[in-house]
């Protein structure tokens, strides 16, 4: 007899009892899971809405989506939800699709020079950070030590979303906005690996030294980056062989290629976390084709996994626990905004010669989000007692700190002079397949400090096959001559076979920052225009 399948009953004419369980079916679960798409549409409509309020008020949209989860919640329209294990869960899921989108929409060139302070911060920076937040802890919360580290590591990792959302909006140098970006999509691991490892101590049920302990986190963040770096290598080289000419289907494997890249590593015991950041920013750099559709997915299902990991937090917490951690929450962030994070800059950053001007922005951008909160979590999961209070209190300081942290971005930046020196893009390039005839279609925005503005057409010296089939400019679209100059604004559509559009984007670029002679001058010697 095979129950799972139903065969034999279904065929001794048991039709009555089938009826009945289609009824059940459709008067139970199917009304549960109208009402849940109801209420689930309507809180991304108005999700979706709230960024506009979000943009002209400056304040970061993860606090409209937690306001949303708190008025649905038991003190609001009465939704029941305390299932801290399943917020964890998701929570972890949300966290690999906003590392995805992170990872993917980063270029390398805005973060290769920042990538050795921005790891400093991650680490060094972070240990620093833990301690000082501890101390203060310890004394103002009269906590024993272990409980008062748990809280230290709780708030010591910026948050990805919140810098992605908030900073991208900001003009700063390249160095400051990528040693930033960096940072948030590092510093996960290591505070995962910490927070975990502590939570498990405090409530007994891990007995690692702190030798032991450090060992641990360094072979894990060692492991999980050997990992990211070769799913996501293998993974692209995978995809621009195997994938067809659907922009949609290879989007859907770049992100797969990124989530492959977590469950990989945290199979092993190594860091998921840096495994996807690292994988993510492997493929986003790879020059693979529909590029434009990788990032429009990927930054879609960034924003609906910001939206529901805010909106479940908001649903967990419990407004009438917030009085009485209302105070701890102010202190500690204040410790954490004026002591710790100045000093963890201080000491992770000073050595790659930053400016007091760079490092005061770097001390004032460490926003906090949503990692803090679901970390949080982590010690209710393993049954850690006596830290039941750390959920709320990491909540009120995230919500506090992050209205007044976020909206000021740009006017300190302003006051320190950051915001004047920005970089614009010089050349953007987007890439999509014809897999069936061998070809690729590129399209090329010229951007304002491009040194393609007043070359000619046949200077770009494309190889054979290539040809810039359409140029438009303020609007209108033409078919360009041999003998037409190109300016800032242009976009061009370039059609070239499969095997040469490597050369053809690499001697772009080249022209782009070296001007018509790029290639022809001296080694060594400077190209001239």
């Amino acid at each position: 007899m095979i129950d799972t399948l139903g065969m034999p009953r279904a065929l001794s004419g048991a039709q009555g009892t089938l009826a009945d369980t289609m009824v059940a079916a459709e008067s139970g679960d199917l009304h549960a899971l109208s009402v849940a798409l109801l209420i689930g549409s309507a809180v991304l409509i108005t999700a979706i809405a709230a960024v506009r309020v979000s943009t002209r008020s400056g304040l970061p949209s993860l606090l409209i989506y937690l306001g949303i989860g708190l008025a649905l919640g038991n003190r609001g329209l009465g939704i029941d939800f305390s299932d801290t294990e399943l917020t964890q869960v998701l929570g972890y899921a949300a966290l690999v699709l906003i590392l995805t989108e992170g990872g993917v929409t980063t270029k390398w060139d805005s973060i290769k020079g920042s990538l050795a302070p921005a790891a400093a911060l991650a680490t060094v920076g972070v240990v620093v950070s833990i301690g000082v937040v501890a101390v203060a802890a310890r004394f103002v919360l009269d906590i024993p030590w272990n409980a008062a580290l748990l809280v230290g590591a709780i708030l010591a990792s910026t948050d990805a979303a919140a810098v992605f959302a908030v900073l991208r909006k900001v003009p700063l140098p390249r160095r400051i906005s990528g040693m930033l970006e960096a940072e948030s999509g590092f510093n996960d691991a290591p505070v995962v690996l910490l927070v975990t490892a502590l939570a498990a101590h405090t409530a007994g049920t891990g007995g690692l030294s702190w030798g032991s302990l450090a060992i641990t986190v360094v072979v894990e963040l060692v492991v999980g980056s050997a990992v990211g770096l070769a799913v996501g290598w293998l993974g692209g080289r995978l995809m621009a062989k195997a994938a067809g000419g659907s922009s949609a289907l290879f989007a859907i494997g770049v992100v797969t290629i990124s989530v492959l890249a977590y469950a990989a590593a945290d199979v092993i015991h190594a860091s998921g976390f840096i495994a996807c950041y690292l994988a993510s920013l492997v493929l986003g750099n790879m020059g693979l084709p529909h590029r434009a559709s990788v990032l429009g997915f990927s930054t879609a299902l960034g924003w609906l996994a910001q939206i529901g990991l805010f909106v479940l937090l908001g649903l967990l917490a419990d407004p009438a626990g917030f009085p009485s951690v209302l105070l701890p929450a102010i202190v500690l962030g204040l410790v954490l905004l004026l002591v710790a994070r100045p000093l963890s800059v201080i000491v992770a950053c000073t050595p790659f010669g930053l400016s007091w001007r760079s490092q005061a922005f770097l001390s004032w951008a460490g926003l906090r989000g949503a990692v803090p909160v679901v970390l949080a979590t982590v010690p209710l999961t393993l049954g850690t007692e006596g830290v039941e209070w750390i959920f709320n209190l990491v909540f009120v300081l995230v919500v506090i700190f992050t209205l007044v942290q976020a909206p000021t971005l740009p006017w300190v930046a302003h006051k320190l002079g950051l915001d004047t020196s920005h970089h614009s893009v010089d050349l953007s390039v987007e890439t999509t397949a014809f897999d069936d005839i061998g070809a690729h279609l590129m399209e090329v925005a010229v951007g304002p400090t491009s040194r393609i503005s007043g070359v000619q057409i046949y200077e770009l010296r494309l190889p054979p096959g290539a040809n810039v089939a359409l140029v438009v400019r303020d609007g209108i679209s033409f078919v360009p001559k041999e003998t037409t100059p190109l300016r800032r604004g242009d976009q061009l559509l370039i059609v070239t076979p499969a095997a040469v559009r490597a050369t053809v984007e690499k001697r772009l670029y080249a022209v782009s920052r070296g001007g018509r002679l790029a290639g022809w001058s001296k080694p060594g010697s400077a190209p001239t225009s």
